[in-house]
């Protein structure tokens, strides 16, 4: 029975929001349903729902209601669907069913969906793939992508199973009071949050609970490098208030004034400072304070811009019901929901201004003056000069090793390194230790910035501050290739397990930075 458990599961969770939905929010009880698996917030839930549902109707001439299941973020909806489709195909049952659509989340995510999983079902492979196939034209593809790139960016799966929908980047959403209490200028790049000042004052996220962050630190990691990458990220995860389990989460704490900054999606940010924005100029503010005390920003040269996918899951109860709802998401209809002001016209949101940036290339052209933020990502987007395909797979492993495994440690030994009398507290550079010349503080930031080294087969090891050996480390470790060489026990999980040596590398650093003495005088 408990091979059934991920497929019970889902179903519950499925079946939560036809419980739980208010009566009469359907126009005709009888009408088909549409079920959507998605991370997305409630605000676009609203505007997508009945927008799909009115242009339905006219479109169709019938009824049609959209029901949301939101079981989580993007990263663990996937597993929970990996689970699913995986225990179906185990117990020799037709995989999917549960519902109609995914939408929302990073292109990464949806293109691991997109991959073929199978299992050995008495000798016999049974296999198949989450995201289903969709029958599209390339006049159909170039109405709405042109040359479907952005930068060196694809917009939808060539194999067609999925498309994105609007485009994301990966900023700083900022409270304007605080920053003035912290006596901190506004930040414009990732560098300015890596300062003592912030100390407590930023909330992070689990790279490991949330898509959407991994891909706004793997920009981080591929913009300014593997070493300078992680030396940001391992100052803010020292200055973290928090680390949450969710990228709603940060905007939140921040718009309360419960943190000064956090690592967000842009739409999430934009969002937030349009909220307090509207909130102070009803409260009649003027001056600076009608700017509204939430602000948020796209380090410039240090983002990416990233589609945000639709797609049809395999074994969908209406799959062309499913194909509708894609077409209404894509249409000039659907990419108006995104940008415009709320209005009473035929087109726009009608509670919601949703801040997103459309994927629909003609919009740009035709309805730019028409968008709340006048922001042409195409015009913004640069193409990454030297990828490393291999650095994603470490960030969650990596980062929860030295973050939120041991936070209070880091904690400590970031603030030991601050405290020290030889500490640039007042610069603006990214402190470390090739532009310190105090000994024992440049031993520290040596500690501190370390990688954990990883042993290989034939006694080989691999030392992690070397991109050049993570897309090694990556397929013997992160995916199984040396699982018969001996280096974790047949039933381990070889991720977890790389994360516990990882662990007790940081542990070591931070101890030794702890424990250190300081010169007299």
């Amino acid at each position: 029975m408990l091979r059934y458990l991920p497929i019970l599961l889902l179903v519950i969770l499925l079946a939560g929001p036809f419980l739980l939905e208010p009566a009469g929010e359907a126009a005709d009880p009888d009408a088909p349903r549409l079920v959507v698996v998605t991370p997305h917030n409630e605000q676009i839930r609203w505007e997508f729902k009945h927008g799909f549902e009115k242009w339905h109707e006219a479109r169709f001439g019938s009824p049609v209601q959209v029901v949301w299941s939101t079981p989580g973020g993007t990263s663990e909806i996937r597993k929970l669907l990996v689970s699913e489709y995986t225990a179906a195909l185990d117990g020799g049952l037709e995989p999917g069913g549960n519902a109609d659509l995914l939408w929302g989340g990073g292109s990464y995510e949806f293109t691991q969906l997109s991959r073929p999983i199978s299992v050995d079902v008495d000798g016999g492979i049974r296999d198949t793939t989450i995201l289903a196939e969709i029958d599209v034209t390339d006049d159909w593809l170039e109405s709405i992508y042109g040359d479907g790139q952005i930068a060196d960016q694809p917009l939808f799966d060539p194999g067609h199973r999925w498309f994105g929908t609007a485009v994301s980047s990966f900023g700083i959403v900022f409270n304007r009071h605080v920053l003035e209490q912290l006596d901190v200028k506004t930040p414009e790049t990732w560098q300015d949050l890596a300062v003592p000042q912030y100390e407590g004052w930023i909330t992070m996220v689990d790279p490991g609970m949330s898509g959407s962050v991994t891909t706004a630190f793997e920009a981080i990691l591929q913009r300014r490098g593997w070493d300078d990458g992680w030396r940001i990220l391992r100052r803010l995860a020292a200055n973290a208030r928090s680390f949450a389990g969710s990228s709603t989460k940060g905007p939140i704490e921040v718009a309360a004034g419960e943190t000064a900054a956090a690592v967000c999606i842009d739409f999430y940010g934009r969002y937030e400072a349009q909220r307090t924005k509207d909130a102070a100029v009803r409260a009649g503010l003027a001056g600076a304070d009608a700017i509204g005390r939430v602000g948020y920003v796209d380090p410039p040269g240090e983002t990416v811009i990233d589609p945000d996918p639709i797609a049809v899951l395999t074994g969908a109860p209406n799959p062309e019901l499913a194909r509708r709802f894609i077409d209404f998401v894509l249409s000039e209809d659907g990419q108006s929901l995104w940008q415009f002001p709320v209005s009473e016209d035929a087109r726009g949101p009608r509670q919601f201004e949703l801040r997103r940036l459309p994927i629909r290339r003609s919009m740009y052209d035709a309805d730019f003056d028409r968008f709340v933020d006048r922001v042409d990502p195409w015009s913004l987007a640069t193409a990454v000069e030297n990828p490393n395909g291999a650095m994603r797979a470490f960030i969650a492993p990596l980062f929860r090793a030295m973050a939120l495994d041991q936070a209070e440690l880091l904690e400590e030994a970031w603030r030991r390194i601050t405290s020290h009398p030889a500490y640039p507290a007042s610069s603006g550079e990214l402190v470390t230790a090739g532009n310190v010349e105090d000994p024992e503080l440049r031993r520290m930031l040596v500690e501190f910035d370390s990688f954990p080294v990883i042993p290989g087969p034939d006694d080989a090891s691999y030392d992690l501050a070397d991109p050049s050996t993570l897309a090694t480390v990556k397929k013997g470790w992160l995916r199984r290739g040396w699982a018969d060489e001996g280096l974790w026990p047949s039933e381990g999980d070889p991720t977890e397990i790389l994360r516990r040596i990882a662990r007790a590398h940081f542990r070591s650093a931070y101890r030794s930075i702890i424990d250190a003495k300081r010169p007299a005088g």
